[in-house]
């Protein structure tokens, strides 16, 4: 066994109830603390961010392909249809990274129930169109076996409690066209909940056909295609894949992150917070186990001579003070690691730290861990841990056998 590890061991050992022992719980508490504020913020924002992720892309896919925009790429009222093209949709659905394709349509209109109005921009789907699993559904969801089009709808819960109303219900639906309405009853089949303002209050789901119908177009016009890929990661690529290879002009292909880039900026800025908290509990952590093991070496500066004395050389020496540093951060970043999956668990299963949902977009604090930031966090204090211990065992060398040993 080496020399160094074993005595910096047996010395952590026999320091019960000693100064020395309380200076090495502290060192341990703190760097235990640290670790665990970095793993809980890394979790906290990498939930956060996936989470808002989750509901944009679940309700508007990754990648939408439709006709060229000029007023804006997320600007789709009264957008113009584009030819419902079979070619061009399976040639979307069977690339690699692909895992679904929908058509859809776009129609403002204004719903009405007992005098109160809210104005909505209806969604046309087809039986193929579902929600992301960060979008919360109630009810059965709508009909499409029937001939014609579907009479369901689906609001928003936001929507409906303005409208207070709830599944089963009947809606008066208003089309206008040429400042002449067109009235369509139909029933609340079910209700969606994202938490984002921007979607909730101002989108409901019907059939396609409904939409077909009402705008006078056929079954072969739609306003474009919804793409959702098997990874965030790849719709860029997608993106790409289909400009150059698929359409042509007037189609143009527009990812989610490119529609909503004030939401994906101010997820950005929540990364570069998690950052400098990284940072700042990082610095803390080498203070902290800079000035205890400082200390710890001061105190057994007796200790030290003795070793002098008996002809142990300085690299030795200090090679025990840095396996005392490396166990001492071992242990600290074992309990930190246990003490913050165990929040991120709690936290996960019981929704305790709750957030207002107006300015978050979600009621609870989101939990994501992600191993290797959990091995990051772990392996670059235990390095930083080892290295802020160089500077202290300086020290070492000052330490005169004859002056300390006198005392003894």
């Amino acid at each position: 066994m080496n020399l160094s590890f074993f005595i910096a061991r047996r010395y952590l050992v026999k320091q019960k109830g000693t100064f020395s022992s309380f200076i090495i719980r502290l060192a341990i508490v703190a760097t235990a603390l640290s670790v665990t504020v970095m793993i809980v913020s890394l979790a906290v924002v990498t939930g956060f961010k996936h989470a808002i992720a989750e509901k944009l892309f679940g309700f508007m896919g990754h990648v939408q392909v439709r006709s060229f925009n000029e007023s804006g790429s997320n600007s789709v009222g009264f957008a113009r249809p584009i030819y419902a093209d079979s070619i061009l949709y399976h040639e979307i659905k069977k690339m690699p990274l692909v895992k679904s394709v929908s058509p859809y349509a776009v129609r403002p209109a204004i719903a009405q129930v007992n005098g109160l109005l809210e104005g909505l921009q209806l969604k046309g789907v087809d039986s193929n169109y579902r929600l992301g699993s960060g979008v919360t559904t109630f009810g059965k969801g709508m009909d499409f076996s029937t001939s014609g089009y579907s009479k369901d709808i689906i609001l928003s819960k936001t929507t409906a409690d303005r409208l207070n109303v709830k599944t089963g219900d009947k809606v008066r639906v208003n089309f206008i066209d040429n400042d002449l309405p067109r009235v369509r009853l139909l029933k609340v089949a079910g209700l969606y909940h994202s938490g984002m303002e921007e979607m909730d209050k101002a989108y409901a789901i019907c059939d396609l056909r409904l939409l077909q119908h009402m705008n006078g177009w056929g079954a072969d016009s739609v306003n474009g295609y919804q793409v959702e890929v098997y990874n965030t990661a790849f719709a860029d690529s997608v993106a790409s894949d289909i400009h150059y290879n698929l359409i042509m002009a007037p189609l143009a292909v527009y990812t989610t992150t490119d529609n909503y880039t004030f939401i994906f900026d101010w997820l950005e800025m929540q990364g570069v917070n998690s950052a400098i908290l990284l940072v700042i509990m990082a610095i803390v952590a080498i203070i902290n186990m800079g000035a205890a093991l400082l200390i710890l070496i001061v105190d057994r500066a007796v200790m030290i001579g003795l070793l002098k004395a008996l002809g142990m050389p300085y690299n030795a020496m200090r090679n025990v003070f840095l396996s005392i540093a490396a166990i001492v951060g071992g242990v600290g970043v074992l309990l930190g690691n246990i003490l913050a999956l165990s929040l991120c668990y709690i936290q996960q299963t019981y929704g305790v730290l709750t957030l207002p949902e107006n300015s978050y977009y979600m009621r609870y604090a989101p939990i994501k861990v992600i191993w290797w930031q959990v091995a990051a966090v772990d392996i670059t204090t235990l390095v930083l841990c080892v290295l802020c211990m160089w500077l202290p065992t300086l020290y070492v060398r000052r330490v005169q056998p004859a002056k300390v040993l006198q005392f003894k």
